[in-house]
């Protein structure tokens, strides 16, 4: 079997923190390193880590430029074949899924995708990884909470952009698929991402931030003429349809 690398990346996250650092430390039947990357937080999440500490492969507490910034410090500290980050929003399904995944990679493409619960406003829904393709050039197919991604694709593409607050995912995703990577996707449930994320965030500021990002994703990935004239028009339309959406929305929503 592929050696598996589970990351987890937080800051401020008493909260949580201990929900997820049990559904990976209390993973049966497989053999893992677990490694958590720490920004230094002031809210009790270090004790919380500390108290796990003997099932904790490596762990580190220490400022960083932002979660992209500590995501590349966990790929750093990895000695994985495949790498996936579990933030302090998310966590394993159940004690045995990291080992009916590893049963399902066997002709190592440089990610194996599978699915995610997003849980929100008291329900839970399924979210299914795309396949690579020509949609891939508008919005992420991936989760990252679903994904086991090769450390060499890493290596290749120089890890995350730490420009990126929101869009690190996207950005490196996107990279990804256009330089060919391979990737198998499973329709079984690997883990449960909440809704408390910054990337899961609602109000109206909060996704102009994503999209704002998300386009400049599109900018810097996108060097054809074709692509940028296509940006151009898909960002024209794109950004009043979704301001639309949100004004119904609260409108719709108003107590």
């Amino acid at each position: 079997m592929h050696k598996i690398s589970v990351i987890t990346v937080c800051f401020n996250a008493a909260e949580y923190i201990e929900e997820t650092i049990q559904s990976v430390v209390e993973q049966k039947g497989v053999e893992f390193e677990y490694i958590i990357v720490d920004g230094l937080s002031t809210d009790g999440t270090v004790d919380i880590i500390k108290r796990y500490q003997d099932s904790i492969d490596q762990w580190v507490s220490e400022a960083d430029k932002g979660i992209a910034d500590a995501m590349n410090k966990g790929i750093k500290l990895a000695t994985g074949d495949y790498l996936i980050f579990l933030h302090a929003d998310d966590y394993f399904i159940n004690t045995n899924v990291l080992s009916s995944a590893l049963a399902l990679m066997g002709t190592g493409v440089n990610i194996y995708a599978f699915d995610v619960l997003y849980q929100t406003k008291g329900k839970q829904l399924r979210k299914s990884t795309r396949p690579f393709g020509f949609l891939t050039n508008f919005k992420t197919p991936v989760m990252h909470q679903g994904a086991f991604c090769k450390r060499e694709l890493f290596e290749k593409l120089g890890g995350f952009n730490i420009s990126f607050k929101i869009a690190m995912d996207y950005d490196f995703f996107l990279r990804a698929y256009k330089i060919g990577s391979s990737m198998e996707i499973h329709h079984q449930i690997l883990s449960i991402m909440r809704d408390t994320g910054i990337s899961s965030r609602q109000d109206w500021k909060s996704l102009k931030q994503r999209f704002m990002e998300e386009k400049r994703v599109h900018i810097e990935n996108g060097p054809s003429k074709l692509m940028q004239a296509v940006y151009k028009l898909y960002w024209a339309m794109y950004l009043p349809y979704r301001k639309a959406g949100y004004i119904k929305y609260r409108l719709l929503n108003v107590v």
